[in-house]
């Protein structure tokens, strides 16, 4: 990946920021996009351009606010003379009970997990043709076996599998497209949605007795947009397995 440019979205922490720090590892040059996490993505930036200077860029909008995400690809491609690849990892998660869904939930889950990576990729997909790029959309293995509890982000994961597909057919040849499914991975912060028991009761059904680590995904994600030329319209699931016995 020595001198190619790549998009992380929801890159200052978490999942997000151990992608462009794997990326970069890789010889990627990274634009890390951000919300309200400004502080933390400053900081990966930090320590990634001391690692390789000016190889990181801090970008900045509310993935809800579609007119922002063309300034946004915009901001990423002019840090690094173009763009190659878009990492679609930026997503809201949280319970929405049946009885209690309403449009701010709903605008907010399909918001972020699919309206965005959709018109990300429709301003990307220029730039993304001229060097044959690749875009990479953080899916769920939920979007195939939805969560209870979680209908609006199950449906908006189904439908960001489906945008994965279609996709790779309207951007191919130039383009390739692909998703990365994980399992449980990083439990979510403050404890919230899975209690102990939970927690263990999801370990013990994974095959293979664990949680993965961030790293897990980040290595799959590297594998698609690097080492997958003949790989697209694919979602593969990073889970230890879960998906096959839930």
């Amino acid at each position: 990946m020595q001198g190619k440019a790549v998009l992380v979205t929801g890159a200052a922490r978490r999942i997000g920021a151990t992608i462009a720090r794997t990326l970069h590892a890789a010889g990627a040059n990274v634009a890390l996009h951000c919300h309200h996490s400004r502080d933390e993505a400053d900081r990966v930036a930090a320590e990634l351009n001391g690692a390789r200077p000016r190889s990181c860029a801090v970008v900045q909008a509310n993935l809800l606010d579609v007119e922002a995400l063309p300034r946004l690809v915009d901001e990423s491609a002019s840090a690094f003379g173009g763009l190659d690849g878009l990492v679609n990892n930026a997503s809201s998660f949280y319970a929405t009970p049946f009885e209690k869904i309403g449009p701010r939930e709903w605008d907010d889950l399909i918001g972020t997990n699919l309206r965005a990576p959709l018109f990300l990729a429709k301003a990307a997909a220029a730039k993304l043709r001229e060097r044959r790029g690749a875009i990479v959309n953080i899916v769920d293995i939920h979007a195939e076996r939805p969560l209870a509890n979680f209908l609006v982000y199950s449906v908006a994961k189904a439908g960001l599998a489906g945008l994965t597909r279609a996709l790779a057919l309207e951007l191919g040849p130039d383009v390739r497209v692909n998703g990365v499914a994980p399992g449980a991975i990083l439990w979510p912060d403050a404890g919230k949605h899975f209690d102990p028991d939970e927690r263990s009761r999801i370990t013990a059904t994974t095959p293979l007795r664990r949680i993965g680590s961030p790293e897990d995904i980040a290595g799959a994600v590297k594998y698609l947009l690097l080492d997958a030329p003949f790989v697209t319209g694919q979602i593969l699931a990073v889970d230890g397995g879960r998906s096959i016995h839930l």
